[in-house]
């Protein structure tokens, strides 16, 4: 079972980690131009992720169906998940695209986008929303193939992608002057790359699930009910997690630029840690769901404890790694001597950070892989409530100490309360 575990996340652990680094590119090289363009590259994605991330579904949701299709042996099944979910994925693109100045007007508002920052944030906004077909695309084939027990080509396309976005990023900027144009452009072009590329490798692979993909994927009322309601109790859950991380955003926006600076750098390293630690929860998601597809709780709930174990173990590591080396690590980020100072009471949360949050990133990949998202989503709802009310009982006295807190109890809520359901309801949880 380990031998199984380590064959799923090792790979999403390389290509998760390939994900903040190009977000720590970006970061290192907008930081070196100027303490604006660093909190406006943060500003840009983040509106991005307010996008994106509230369509995580499309990976998480057709991660776990296909697990389980795969589980049961279900070939047609399998074949209209990529089908049902592209179609969809796509939809929402179009829709993106067509409705983006409110998206950019919403997203200056909610984060509070100072008078000087406003035309660099429009550009890069500008020019990555045509990104949007290529990247939920993206989500879908990545969700697919973890289903399909096959974390190499999301690794394959990961590395190509970012490599390509980070070696055009550095080019459009460092040789060309481009500045935050260079950034949106370098990523909107390897986004395309990478999903032509998965194109090839499903056709060369998986050849016959794309044949029939399309072949009655919206003709069963009961598989598209479950479909749809899957999706959107994980909808409803992601998009209360962006809330949460937007709105711990648009405080730090409120705190002045060199807090906001400081705030950026700090989630680029937590992403780091969270995106190394989904690699097990991914692999959960993969083996859950098959384990639950077969009908073989013995052996899931074997794997469910052995990733929890080495979820904890990666935490442990991230959380030495912080303790000994969190200065040298924040100084790569920038050389403007107002943030790094900034930043001094504040790195002590990074080692505090992966202990807080491995629970709930685990737990997360169990619930999607047994497609529990009616309790996945009360779990989020409730612990948001907590945060923002957790948040402005110390703003006033402590306010981005209190932020930082909030965060903290957040994600250590989210993961007892996913904890404490499990323990009650097992395999029978919805």
């Amino acid at each position: 079972m380990n031998k199984e575990i380590l064959r799923l996340a090792i790979p999403n652990i390389l290509s998760n980690v390939s994900v903040p680094l190009l977000s720590t590119v970006d970061t290192a090289l907008m930081g070196h131009l100027s303490e604006a363009h660093l909190g406006v590259v943060g500003l840009g994605a983040m509106i991005f992720n307010l996008v994106y991330w509230n369509f995580g579904f499309l990976r998480m949701g057709t991660t776990g169906m296909t697990a389980q299709a795969y589980g049961a042996q279900q070939h047609q099944q399998m074949a209209n998940l990529l089908g049902r979910s592209l179609v969809v994925a796509i939809a929402i693109a179009c829709l993106i695209i067509l409705f983006q100045n409110p998206f950019a007007s919403a997203g200056h508002w909610f984060f509070k986008v100072a008078e000087d920052q406003t035309d660099l944030v429009q550009t890069y906004f500008g020019i990555r929303i045509w990104a949007a077909p290529a990247t939920l695309a993206s989500y879908v084939v990545f969700g697919w193939f973890f289903g399909m027990q096959n974390a190499v080509y999301p690794l394959i396309l990961t590395v190509v992608a970012n490599a390509v976005n980070i070696l055009l990023s550095y080019l459009f900027i460092h040789y060309f002057d481009m500045g935050i144009a260079g950034a949106a452009w370098g990523t909107v072009i390897a986004q395309y790359i990478g999903i032509l590329l998965a194109v090839v490798l499903l056709y060369t692979r998986y050849h016959d699930y794309l044949v029939d993909m399309l072949r009655g994927a919206f003709d069963d009322a009961s598989e598209l009910a479950k479909f749809f309601s899957v999706n959107r109790d994980l909808f409803i859950r992601t998009m209360s997690l962006t809330f949460a991380f937007a709105f711990f955003y648009r405080q730090s926006s409120a705190a002045g630029a060199t807090m906001l600076a400081v705030n950026v750098i700090l989630l680029q390293l937590t992403n780091w840690m969270s995106y190394g630690i989904d690699g097990f929860a991914y692999a959960a998601e993969s083996l859950v769901g098959k384990y639950k597809g077969a009908a073989d709780h013995r052996e899931g709930n074997r794997a469910i404890r052995l990733v929890m174990i080495w979820g904890l173990a990666l935490a442990i590591i991230f959380s030495l790694l912080y303790l000994v080396w969190s200065k040298p690590i924040f100084g790569i980020f920038t050389n403007q001597q107002e943030v790094i100072a900034a930043a001094d009471p504040f790195l002590w949360y990074m080692v505090v950070f992966p202990l807080a949050g491995f629970l709930c990133y685990i737990w997360d990949g169990i619930y999607i892989g047994l497609t529990a998202t009616v309790t996945m989503r009360n779990a989020m709802l409730i612990s948001l409530a907590l945060y923002l009310g957790i948040y402005y009982l110390l703003r006033d006295f402590w306010p981005v100490h209190g932020l930082w807190t909030a965060l903290l109890i957040f994600l250590v809520i989210r993961g007892l309360i996913q904890s404490i359901y499990f323990a009650k309801k097992g395999w029978a949880i919805n």
